[in-house]
């Protein structure tokens, strides 16, 4: 089983992406689906719209209320992700975490305990990043820093100048990291799919250039 942890702020859009990177996962146009996915959400509370509305599109949806999965709920993530793995058996588990997480202690968390590696993909908020960049500077930073691949979302929203001082301040936290546009209410090209799993085998996706996507 993969890991794929899916981090970002408050209101960034993570659950619209997850949504449509669950379907292009799932999708069975081809006859059978790409992989089996198992959706893991980090709520804080009782059950949210958020995986009411992945429940009701018909994926596998499994929760942790006690807190933030980076800290107190880390054991729990461990029980959690073991228990996944043996039930379902799925090829990818996707964890959408609270806006307040640090996705590389996470990672860092399940690779201790149980010896697995994770990508992280950040989604970042391109209408309210001149806002919010310097008050939460620490956390975005940890959030950025630790990312294989980052998504500008809302990239429709900003204009260019925005666009590509966004790009400088996440390339500056995190030079080795995949950037990509893009617009949760539009169609997300695969390739930035492809990239946010790691698959090379449609391309050389991994080494390919930054800032691209539809807005790029």
């Amino acid at each position: 089983m993969k890991l794929l942890i899916l981090g970002g702020f408050l209101g960034s859009g993570k659950t619209s992406l997850l949504m449509q990177l669950a379907h292009y996962m799932t999708d069975t146009s081809g006859g059978t689906a790409l992989y089996r996915v198992v959706i893991l959400e980090n709520e804080v509370g009782r059950e949210g719209v958020d995986d009411r509305l992945l429940k009701s599109s018909g994926y596998n949806v499994e929760n942790l209320f006690a807190g933030c999965a980076c800290c107190t709920v880390g054991g729990e993530l461990v029980t959690a992700v073991s228990a996944i793995e043996k039930d379902y058996g799925p090829d990818w588990m996707i964890l959408e975490t609270t806006g307040l997480a640090y996705p590389g202690l996470i990672r860092d968390n399940l690779c201790h305990a149980l010896g697995k590696e994770s990508r992280i993909c950040t989604v970042t908020d391109a209408s309210r990043w001149a806002r919010i960049k310097i008050p939460m500077a620490e956390l975005l930073a940890g959030q950025i820093s630790c990312a294989d691949t980052v998504l500008i979302n809302k990239a429709d929203l900003a204009g260019e100048e925005t666009l590509e001082g966004m790009e400088a301040d996440i390339r500056e936290m995190n030079p080795a990291a995949g950037v990509r546009r893009v617009s949760a209410l539009e169609e997300i090209p695969t390739e930035i799919w492809d990239r946010v799993l790691g698959r090379t085998d449609h391309g050389t996706e991994e080494n390919a250039p930054d800032g691209g996507g539809p807005y790029g």
